[in-house]
């Protein structure tokens, strides 16, 4: 039975603390959707997303009215369209019309974001899914609510370095496409290792093909609310701070729970998952950096960051498992730099490098996040980039990405401002020397030994 201090504790988190929930996501499979000509194909695409996703918005809208829970974003994602596509691939030149039919269908039931524009290459690549991913550029400078990922690599399969090559010329391709003043296409692709089938985060969503033809997932926020917890901790013991991280998520995790079950009684389509990471704003005091500051670093970024981030994802989990029995997606902690007050400000005293924030992938829930870098950058760093990144997540049996945005005529310094839940960046440096050579190999990185368990 919940209790009037419960209900008044809730109240204070939404109105002081930045609680929010970030995303009800729907997931909805398109593989009836598959046709042998392009017309047809994207006929039944927008019929479908418009059926399935109708009232998606206005319920979202109802539950805020009737629980006083901010939701924040209205999200759809849907089966790669890789796999949809493939039907009609040798019909067409690239898949920029199925983008645009996506951007019609999520612009009509007025969804924030679409995800799925995306492709699944750990271990090879078809004619279709290479197609699918040198779209990407075009589809995603003629559209505005679209959304792209490429899986290159998983913990069983290893790493596609082909596919991880391209990547770093498609991201390239992307920058150059967009226009001064234009909110960066890049910002709107991630590429990942062992991408979840559930997440309902953006730019990463997409509809896995073991999911249900429609789910509701909801992506629940919260870092301001737990930084206050901190706050009256300061000098305990690292069992009063994990006590109060983990009790902390649980809380916000209810919250979630909530509004995932009302949303899917609501729209009768089946409750999938909620994911619990802590998902910063620029909004002062909506900072995973100033949870990690409040733990006792001086600034994010100083010796110990990697084990306060640690030590925050792994409570936030436990917290959170206990508030529901369907945790799935991501779940802990982002740090993107753009969209994170603390982390920019961390970049910007010259605390916190590229480097660092790798280190700090390695237990966080992502990996390199609205990260700016100098426009000039190579392609094959970049993909050298991706590549580190790919390697953390396969050897550590964990989802890692990269959201990197080179920012075309910008030197290091500079700051890119992308407006919204987005924020703005400071242009950081990358490494200087050359990964070419080793780039331009040809082939996969083998699946690490401990991936053998059948």
């Amino acid at each position: 039975m919940i209790n009037i201090y419960e209900v008044h504790e809730t109240n204070q988190m939404i109105e002081q603390e930045n609680l929010d929930v970030r995303t009800i996501t729907m997931g909805i499979s398109l593989l009836s959707c598959a046709a042998e000509d392009m017309d047809s194909l994207c006929e039944n695409i927008y019929n479908k997303i418009t059926s399935k996703a109708a009232r998606l918005v206005s319920c979202g809208e109802e539950i805020e009215k009737d629980y006083g829970v901010p939701i924040v974003n209205k999200r759809i994602s849907v089966t790669p369209i890789s796999l949809v596509a493939a039907s009609c691939a040798k019909s067409t030149e690239d898949y920029v019309r199925i983008a645009k039919v996506l951007d019609q269908a999520a612009k009509d039931v007025g969804v924030n974001f679409i995800g799925g524009f995306s492709a699944l290459v750990s271990k090879g690549m078809t004619e279709a899914e290479e197609l699918m991913i040198n779209s990407i550029p075009k589809a995603l400078s003629s559209t505005e609510r679209v959304c792209a990922s490429v899986n290159v690599g998983s913990t069983k399969t290893g790493i596609n370095m082909d596919a991880v090559r391209l990547c770093g010329e498609i991201i390239v391709e992307t920058a150059k496409l967009t226009k001064d003043g234009e909110f960066p296409h890049c910002a709107k692709l991630v590429v990942f290792c062992n991408a979840p089938d559930d997440n309902p985060f953006m730019a990463g969503a997409f509809h896995g093909v073991s999911e249900p033809d429609a789910v509701i997932n909801v992506g629940v926020s919260g870092p301001g609310v737990v930084k206050t917890a901190l706050e009256s901790c300061r000098g305990s013991s690292f069992e009063v701070l994990c006590e109060t991280v983990k009790k902390t998520a649980f809380k916000i995790t209810r919250v979630g729970q909530l509004v995932a079950r009302e949303a899917a009684r609501r729209l009768e389509v089946p409750f999938g998952i909620i994911d619990l990471s802590l998902a910063p704003t620029p909004a002062v005091g909506d900072s995973v950096a100033d949870i990690l500051e409040a733990m006792g670093l001086e600034s994010t970024g100083a010796p110990g960051t990697t084990a306060a981030l640690a030590l925050l994802n792994d409570q936030v989990k436990k917290g959170g498992i206990m508030a529901s029995s369907y945790v799935g997606g991501l779940s802990g902690a982002f740090i993107p730099v753009s969209e994170d007050q603390g982390m920019i400000d961390a970049v910007q005293r010259g605390s916190l490098s590229l480097e660092k924030l790798e280190a700090m992938t390695c237990v966080c829930s992502v990996g390199l996040d609205m990260i700016a870098i100098p426009g000039d950058t190579p392609a094959s760093t970049i993909s050298g980039i991706i590549a580190d990144e790919a390697a953390i997540g396969m050897i550590n049996q964990k989802t890692t990405a990269v959201r990197l945005i080179p920012a075309m005529g910008k030197k290091v310094g500079d700051v890119v401002e992308f407006g919204g839940l987005f924020g703005y960046a400071p242009v950081m440096p990358v490494n200087r020397f050359s990964c070419e050579g080793f780039i331009s190999r040809k082939g996969r990185i083998p699946a690490p030994i401990h991936s053998f368990k059948n």
